[in-house]
């Protein structure tokens, strides 16, 4: 297997990329990844990949817009090298919010991204946990869409917590919380909330009974932290011993490390799908769990041919 797969990295989470490399035990491919004096991305492809099953490893985070362009410049000159196959890992797939057209004159950027990835030159797309499971179909081309649920599960068991509550901060992710619930054997509650704006919710109604139990909030993405920070609040006004929130997708962005301080939260649990910042590194709020094992596990068995349906779950 090792004499034929070759990974690369953007900059967006080299971390993460060498934990990966570390699991399959493949060394990372060589890559002059720069600037040119105006600002330009610069993309020299060093390995040799002709013939090579190449997986590109590149969320789109933070800074959106110079992640996006390395990765579609990396396909575009694997491409032209003739690598055999080029399948892009994208942990976190951004501009993912805007999935549909949920008021007028608004673009489907999600549409727009996947669109971009296959004009470049992608063969495969490799992603955790997408804000919604139909940007799938935006694409006319393989993609394997893993969820975070068995990191999550398997720390929550660890924790040995006692009588767990899990809640879904909002109706769009009731299938997500119900998934981790039965899993773990123990109820599901529900946090309905409106939102008028992006980055502002409030909480109407709690469905369900978390007294005396241990609430944790489950989410895909944790962005400016309100919603997460809000519902942890009425957790606890309707009886919740202790609330933990759990969220994929670490974004973290404006308030969010402020709001978290401030919060009645115990512990977020996120993953390294997006590397903190210095300032989330520093919050003792902030607990960091891992996606390489899993994303290792999907790479090797793509790459073998193998099924991966078990890693669906």
């Amino acid at each position: 297997m090792e004499s034929e797969l070759l990974i690369f990295s953007g900059n967006a989470n080299r971390e993460l990329a060498n934990k990966i490399c570390q699991y399959l035990d493949v060394p990372i491919g060589t890559a002059l990844i720069g600037r040119f004096s105006d600002g330009e991305t610069r993309i020299e492809i060093e390995s040799n990949v002709r013939g090579r099953d190449v997986f590109i490893i590149q969320p789109t985070c933070r800074p959106a817009n110079e992640n996006i362009m390395e990765l579609l410049i990396m396909i575009d000159a694997l491409r032209r090298a003739s690598a055999q196959r080029i399948t892009a890992v994208i942990p976190y797939y951004g501009y993912s919010r805007q999935e549909r057209k949920s008021t007028p004159r608004t673009p489907i950027t999600a549409k727009l991204i996947a669109d971009l990835l296959v004009s470049a030159g992608v063969n495969r797309i490799l992603t955790i946990e997408l804000h919604t499971g139909a940007i799938q179909g935006f694409f006319n081309l393989p993609v394997d869409h893993l969820y975070s649920k068995p990191v999550f599960v398997e720390h929550f068991a660890k924790m040995k917590l006692d009588n767990p509550i899990i809640v879904s901060p909002d109706a769009g992710g009731v299938e997500r919380a119900r998934a981790v619930a039965k899993v773990l054997g123990c109820g599901l509650a529900i946090v309905d909330k409106r939102r008028d704006r992006p980055g502002d919710s409030q909480v109407m109604n709690l469905i369900g009974d978390v007294r005396d139990k241990t609430a944790i909030l489950f989410d895909d993405i944790c962005d400016t932290a309100g919603s997460l920070t809000s519902a942890a609040a009425v957790l606890r006004e309707n009886g919740a011993l202790k609330v933990y929130a759990a969220a994929t997708h670490g974004v973290l962005s404006g308030p969010a490390i402020n709001r978290l301080n401030d919060s009645c939260i115990e512990k977020l649990f996120i993953t390294d799908t997006i590397p903190l910042t210095e300032e989330a590194s520093k919050c003792s709020k902030i607990e960091v769990l891992s996606v390489s094992e899993l994303l290792g596990k999907a790479i090797r068995r793509i790459h073998n041919s193998d099924s991966i349906s078990n890693l669906f779950i």
